[in-house]
């Protein structure tokens, strides 16, 4: 997640959200999350594995937003090197803005994408050239791009559970999923067809 000064009005929104999407998935079998995040001059923070929903509420309530740059490429970076260590089965990020060179993040997201690791890029607000370089990332990644509005806490609620879906039963499930959901599922379902 980006914790950037420019995320604060929604942040503590968005982590409620993301707290009852996790609470959400141990009825369809559980997930276990890291929780990534960066802010401030260089700070990247990824938790340990977390299969407990209290204790994911508990670390996201605790972060707090800071300006400074985004640090996209540590992420992405985090999660080749994770995924290289056990099978991840989809990298989310939460992000409004860009300050990287693309070719770089599309490099990164390539190299997810041949490990089978799909990036699903939510996109708050309407940054053009960040949502050319998050399109990419999903793309190349083999993962889903979608844009929300910082307004519409459902449609954020409504992603994270999509992928909540996909990451714990496959495009299979996401795809049964997206016939009983709203439009911004049915387009994040159809992008990994």
């Amino acid at each position: 997640m980006d914790a950037t000064a420019s995320r604060e009005p929604s942040w503590d929104h968005a982590c409620q959200i993301q707290g009852e999407m996790f609470v959400q998935t141990s009825q369809m079998g559980g997930l276990d999350i890291q929780l990534c995040y960066y802010r401030g001059f260089g700070e990247f923070f990824a938790s340990k594995w977390l299969a407990d929903a209290n204790a994911l509420l508990k670390q996201m309530s605790a972060v707090y937003c800071l300006g400074g740059h985004t640090q996209i490429t540590k992420l992405l970076k985090h999660s080749i090197k994770e995924t290289k260590q056990q099978k991840i089965n989809a990298v989310v990020f939460v992000g409004d803005c860009m300050e990287e060179n693309v070719d770089t993040l599309c490099q990164l997201a390539g190299e997810l994408g041949l490990l089978g690791t799909p990036v699903f890029v939510f996109h708050e607000g309407n940054d053009t050239a960040a949502e050319k370089a998050f399109r990419q990332i999903a793309r190349l990644s083999n993962g889903a791009y979608c844009a929300f509005d910082s307004r519409s806490a459902q449609q954020l609620k409504d992603l994270l559970v999509a992928v909540a879906v996909y990451a714990t039963g496959g495009k299979k499930a996401l795809s049964d999923f997206s016939k009983s959901s709203g439009s911004i599922v049915k387009q994040l379902s159809h992008q990994l067809k």
